[in-house]
């Protein structure tokens, strides 16, 4: 295990730590408060399904010899399960994160090479500096998986500040094309050219939750940010894809299983999956040869209610 630290720059603004489908209120990554509501690790246990963070049996990939990822909010969640994940598969894994102490225990974690970098991704000379860094230390880069995310409070529309709002927007959306302009430039001209950016959609973009009008805005607007991307990415032999993730145990989601509110008013209980089955579908679609794209995949739990009436 080999891992590094360089500050990029102190974040501030409120970065989640991954932007799977959420619980609204679950604001940067942070469990749900209340007596009896478990964290991720007890949520994953309780609804029998593992939440490792890595996936096992995909170490020393030859393919992966000498590819470097950059993986935002990685000091949790959808983050750190992925960077465990590719790590595990022999890339070299940039950590960058609002929280150098979460990043660095992502590393702790990691069974390869990881750079942590700090970084506000709402800031643009910070992510100037993390990709900077990235190719100052590394030569090059292959993947961006864009996962940095927030939910914002649980409030109804009309009770929801424009400072509360700006914030989900500056996270998922700002922050989300500040890492892939970031991404782009350095992926357009290095040699070889080329690369790939996975940006971490949602469910919510599809079928919203109640109280939930900023992160299901931004979630739409990501995916036309992936389209964009994909064709304008073409010249330049730089793919782009998307996962929309649905109820994935992590931080954000550890309400799940105790009642969480629904369409028509009501609390119900709600499945969960293992953020490793995230991890697995991200380093699928990263492994493919950049003549292949996955452009749009959906991964959820199982049970969830998602397609038709719940």
């Amino acid at each position: 295990m080999t891992q590094e630290t360089h500050d990029t720059h102190g974040a501030t603004a409120n970065q989640g730590a991954a932007a799977d489908e959420g619980t609204p209120g679950a604001v940067e990554g942070t469990p749900e408060t209340g007596e009896g509501t478990p964290g991720a690790d007890e949520t994953a246990e309780a609804s029998g399904v593992p939440d490792t963070g890595r996936v096992p049996g995909t170490g020393g990939e030859p393919s992966a010899v000498g590819r470097t990822a950059v993986v935002t909010g990685a000091g949790s969640g959808i983050g750190r399960a992925v960077a465990l994940t590719l790590a595990d598969a022999g890339w070299r894994v940039a950590l960058a994160g609002r929280r150098p102490a979460a990043l660095a225990e992502t590393a702790g974690l990691a069974g390869g090479t990881t750079l942590c970098l700090p970084t506000d991704v709402t800031d643009p000379a910070a992510v100037t500096a993390l990709f900077d860094a990235v190719r100052d230390h590394w030569g090059r880069l292959n993947l961006l998986f864009n996962n940095a995310g927030t939910f914002g409070p649980a409030v109804p529309l009309e009770d929801l500040s424009f400072d509360e709002w700006r914030t989900v927007v500056d996270v998922n959306l700002h922050g989300a094309f500040l890492c892939a302009q970031g991404a782009f430039r350095l992926m357009k001209d290095q040699e070889p050219r080329g690369g790939r950016i996975i940006n971490n959609g949602s469910v919510s973009a599809h079928a919203p939750r109640p109280g939930s009008i900023a992160y299901t805005a931004t979630k739409h607007a990501m995916t036309g940010l992936t389209k964009s991307l994909s064709l304008d990415g073409r010249r330049h032999d730089i793919a782009c894809g998307q996962i929309d993730i649905g109820n994935a145990a992590t931080e954000m989601t550890a309400a799940m299983p105790h009642g969480v509110p629904q369409a028509d008013g009501t609390l119900a209980a709600e499945p969960v999956m293992s953020a490793t089955d995230v991890a697995r579908t991200v380093l699928h679609m990263a492994s493919l040869p950049l003549e292949a794209n996955v452009q749009f995949a959906t991964v959820l739990a199982t049970k969830m209610p998602y397609i038709g009436r719940g």
